[in-house]
């Protein structure tokens, strides 16, 4: 059963963002204080990726652990109330991303997934450096 009325889920998830989101603010301004330059949320390409790097070739999307289902990790649980609408509704949103990923592949991007858990503080040094190396060093196709 759902604590709150009906009005205020409505408020609470009409809160909820698709893009501009804290986590992908940060990936965007660690990359531009380093010199990276980036397109967001190009619809042009499947997904429409987070951040897009055309020189490189390169597209990086940052995922919730929720919202994209991230298997394994502790910020993805199903809510315990309407299960079997969270459970669909996650599962399209992976293979909506599997999709995505494929077609991007397949018109020769490179694809960079970042989790929402890997820029908590513990990670999120090391995760930008693996985020920043992974971009930079990918080599451009002509």
């Amino acid at each position: 059963m759902d604590n709150q009325t009906k009005e205020q889920r409505h408020y609470t998830m009409s809160r909820i963002r698709g893009k501009d989101t804290k986590p992908e603010i940060l990936v965007r301004k660690y990359l531009f204080g380093l010199g990276l330059r980036y397109r967001k949320n190009d619809k042009r390409l499947p997904g429409h990726p987070d951040i897009v790097f055309p020189k490189y070739k390169t597209v990086v999307f940052v995922n919730g652990c929720f919202w994209h289902g991230h298997e394994g990790c502790k910020y993805y649980v199903l809510p315990k109330s309407n299960c079997e609408f969270w459970s669909a509704k996650i599962e399209r949103n992976k293979a909506r991303d599997i999709r995505d990923r494929q077609e991007l592949e397949a018109k020769g991007w490179h694809v960079i997934v970042v989790w929402e858990c890997e820029l908590k503080k513990a990670k999120r040094d090391e995760t930008l450096e693996r985020v920043y190396k992974s971009v930079t060093e990918k080599t451009v196709k002509n």
